[in-house]
């Protein structure tokens, strides 16, 4: 029998499944739960084991995380009495990597601890090929302890571990890393049509730009997507909407400016009334492309 700490997985997605498989590569037993059965298909011939509640997920597990779109959805399974924290055991450790409000994420770590469970918030960055590849950044907020008791587990899941504050820390920076991104996809993809427009071969351009100071992981990650038009989700522009809301939403909250960010989160917004939220957020090169008056659309 393994001494790993037994782990309940809840929220299979994009991100999930992979996540889950790579701490099963590990030697963790992972018990998991979503609500599609074909990813609870997936899960099993992984490796892992499919339950059919997330109280059947999380009653034996010493540790759950949980990996789903919003706050609302943290709190519709963490909540109520078919919720985690009705179900799981005393000293359990609920490590959130969904992408929440910081508020979101301290009221849930005050509600676990009155139950003696243990939180802590640590969503990630690194979009799907992080996620299979297993060199995701991983931003945590909660206490130091739990933070060194999950380390191990989060080691199999990325490469950049850093403990950022206290309950709420780590969603605020990813509210942050949101921002950057979404930014410099904007940046890029405007980059994309002037090239284009001006008659330059891109490939080149790209991997040049690439070489300088206007590289950047999203750059490497993005450009092919950017040159063949390839939109298939690997983060969909429907969730960079919502944590453009996030980071907006807490910048206001704390008094902080955002003249550039909050042009962008607009463009993600319009993007996303067009029907393109199902699309990975690349696709901001699909608005600029309206803009500019010139369309590949597919």
């Amino acid at each position: 029998m393994s001494n790993l700490p037994k782990i309940a997985w809840i929220g299979l997605g994009i991100m999930g499944s992979p996540m889950a498989e790579n701490l099963i590569k590990a030697g963790y037993t992972v018990t998991g739960y979503t609500l599609e059965a074909d990813k609870l298909e997936r899960l099993a011939a992984a490796g892992g084991t499919a339950a059919t509640s997330i109280a059947e997920a999380v009653t034996d597990a010493d540790v759950i995380i949980t990996m789903v779109p919003a706050s609302p959805h943290v709190e519709a399974i963490a909540y109520g009495p078919d919720g985690i924290l009705a179900h799981a055991r005393r000293g359990a450790l609920l490590i959130d990597m969904s992408s929440i409000t910081p508020q979101t994420s301290v009221d849930l770590a005050k509600a676990a601890a009155d139950k003696g469970i243990r939180v802590l918030d640590a969503p990630v960055s690194g979009g799907e090929a992080g996620a299979v590849e297993a060199v995701l950044s991983i931003m945590a907020g909660g206490e130091q302890t739990d933070f060194d008791a999950a380390r191990p587990i989060l080691e199999a899941l990325g490469k950049t571990i850093v403990l950022c504050g206290p309950h709420g820390a780590g969603q605020t920076v990813k509210a942050a890393n949101q921002l950057i991104v979404a930014v410099n996809i904007q940046a890029c993809a405007e980059a994309v049509v002037f090239l284009e427009k001006s008659g330059v071969d891109l490939t080149s351009a790209l991997d040049v730009l690439g070489g300088g100071l206007a590289g950047s992981t999203v750059l490497t990650r993005k450009k092919d997507n950017f040159k063949n038009r390839d939109f298939q989700p690997g983060f969909r522009i429907d969730l960079h909407h919502k944590d453009m809301g996030i980071v907006t939403d807490a910048a206001r909250t704390v008094g902080a400016a955002l003249p550039v960010g909050t042009l962008v989160a607009s463009l993600v917004a319009s993007l996303r009334a067009q029907g393109d939220g199902g699309l990975d957020h690349s696709a901001l090169l699909r608005g600029v492309e309206r803009l500019s008056g010139h369309t590949t659309e597919s």
